[in-house]
């Protein structure tokens, strides 16, 4: 299927997930060509790896990756940050694009891919009738802004972010709802989280909807998201590489904290065209499905209910979820089951089968696959066999952080003694106070719930890695002042800790006093509701 459709469809019509025909490998040289490359340059080389240039001419994938980065506040985009140099445990930090959040990174350049799609459609279309996409999502708060903020503006492109009214924290409803570009519709509707997802979902499996709006993805199941996300990795590895701590021989490890699987496919990716990593350490919440999985081979469902589900703090987007999710401090990562883990599933059988031919060996695992989904929508969860979790093991390691264990890391870098004194600079990332993630030498680094998952697994990596011989890079997802309850609860109590002054960026302030376009749809309204509006706002657009 041409990537142009892959991208505009962004689910497969049986309902199934898009991969590449095959994962390339990298260019002669690449090592020494590429290792200087600023951010955007570098993802132009990759990115051109996967699409043709009969599909985007590279002038054009050169303007669309310039423009998507150009938005960012920090000139590296992704730099990286010596966190404890003397531990060889370094940083990644996502969170320098608009919505101060690791989504943007791909969310960004898919918003600059929908509009050169449909305008180049437009452009060339003989009808009267233009191609128009309509962007629909449920959000708990991160992926909404970033989606938002992504698509804002963009020709021919209408997006619906549903979010459940009141249960999302306010910084996060601020940064969607006081966007009022034309095209931006925010519904708070009346109801859990769960309810809006079911809503959505309810509106890309209706024909007649699809037919009518011709319905487009955003979350982390669109391919062209994890294609974005794979540039970060090998430009991590660079930023590492190019510092004078590293030395000839040295590893290095990923760690990534992760709910739906999309973030770490990305490195699995980069690690399987040639990247160097030893491994990658998949890092969960108590929501730990993919840790149960590496551990012991089965996926499979745990929900939880009542009491036990309770947890996290609502004030930061924290609720119980129907399908038995765990509410906990890092609530971009409270799934029950990772809608990116039949990817990986995919390529496990596929690398491991014995047919002989190309074809079989993609039917085989297309097979399995479906069959073990059937498993999980069934019976709750399937085992794979031994030798998949062996070829699983290759790659991946996995660590469960309890909220208790979150709250202790934040705390523990933030009084950590300083090793400024020890820290070299790697070329990306300086210090300076905290109104951008970073930290004084007075007042050590102040970490997000879900990056200090990913801290507080490299610290266990560490047992079975240790330095020197091996870097840690831990991604960080989120600027802290995302999630200002769960970094209250921890450093709160801290003599001269200050909120305002150590961790609110300035775009934050005043925000949530700006004006704001927002649209409540009451439980009474239900799907019909929401339809309705849809086609309302669609046709209000059209005639401006």
């Amino acid at each position: 299927m041409p990537f142009e459709d892959v991208v505009l469809k962004g689910l497969a019509s049986d309902g199934g997930l898009f991969i590449p025909e095959e994962i390339p490998s990298l260019p002669h040289n690449w090592a020494e060509r590429w290792r200087r490359l600023s951010f955007a340059d570098l993802a132009y080389e990759v990115l051109s790896l996967y699409v043709s240039p009969s599909e985007i001419p590279p002038a054009d994938l050169k303007a669309i990756i310039d423009r998507s980065y150009s938005t960012f506040r920090h000139s590296s985009i992704a730099p990286l940050y010596p966190l404890a140099p003397s531990q060889n445990l370094h940083l990644l930090e996502l969170f320098h694009g608009p919505t101060f959040a690791f989504k943007d990174v791909a969310l960004q350049f898919l918003g600059n891919l929908f509009e050169y799609f449909l305008v180049r459609r437009n452009a060339s279309s003989d009808t009267h009738s233009p191609h128009h996409l309509t962007v629909i999502g449920a959000t708990s708060g991160d992926t909404g802004s970033a989606a938002i903020y992504g698509l804002r503006g963009k020709k021919d492109v209408s997006v619906f972010i549903l979010h459940p009214k009141g249960r999302v924290s306010p910084i996060q409803e601020a940064q969607m709802t006081t966007v009022l570009d034309a095209n931006v519709h925010n519904l708070a509707v009346e109801g859990t989280f769960d309810d809006c997802q079911d809503m959505v979902k309810a509106l890309f499996a209706d024909p007649e909807t699809n037919a009518v709006h011709n319905l487009g993805a955003v979350n982390s199941i669109n391919w062209a998201r994890i294609l974005a996300q794979i540039t970060y990795y090998f430009h991590a590895y660079f930023s590492m590489i190019n510092s004078p701590s590293f030395k000839s021989g040295d590893k290095v490890r990923f760690v990534v904290p992760t709910g739906n699987f999309g973030d770490v496919l990305a490195g699995y990716f980069a690690k399987q065209m040639g990247l160097p990593i030893e491994k990658l350490v998949v890092a969960t919440n108590e929501n730990d499905i993919l840790d149960r999985f590496w551990k012991s081979g089965w996926y499979e469902k745990k929900p939880v209910h009542g009491e036990a589900a309770k947890g996290g703090l609502a004030s930061d987007g924290a609720e119980a979820h129907e399908d038995g999710a765990k509410a906990t401090l890092s609530p971009a990562m409270d799934i029950n089951v990772s809608s990116n883990f039949e990817r990986l599933l995919w390529f496990l059988v596929y690398q491991g089968s014995p047919a002989n031919s190309l074809q079989s060996r993609r039917e085989e695992a297309g097979k399995q696959v479906k069959s073990w989904l059937n498993e999980l929508k069934t019976n709750g969860g399937f085992g794979v066999s031994p030798e998949i979790l062996r070829a699983a093991k290759v790659d991946f390691e996995s660590e469960r952080i309890s909220d208790v264990a979150t709250i202790e890391t934040i705390r523990d870098f933030y009084n950590a003694p300083s090793q400024s004194d020890t820290m070299q600079s790697n070329g990306d990332s300086v210090l300076q106070p905290l109104t951008n993630g970073h930290s004084s030498q007075k007042a050590k680094y102040i970490l997000d719930p879900h990056s200090a998952i990913g801290v507080a697994a490299s610290l266990l990596s560490m047992t079975r890695a240790p330095p020197p011989s091996t870097h840690h890079i831990s991604l960080a997802t989120a600027h802290p002042a995302k999630f200002a309850s769960a970094v209250q609860l921890a450093l709160g109590e801290t003599e001269g800790f200050d909120f305002e002054k150590e961790v609110l960026p300035a775009e934050f302030v005043g925000l949530e006093r700006k004006e704001r376009r927002v649209r409540a749809v009451g439980k009474e309204e239900g799907l019909e509701g929401i339809r309705r509006i849809i086609g309302e706002e669609v046709k209000a657009e059209a005639r401006r």
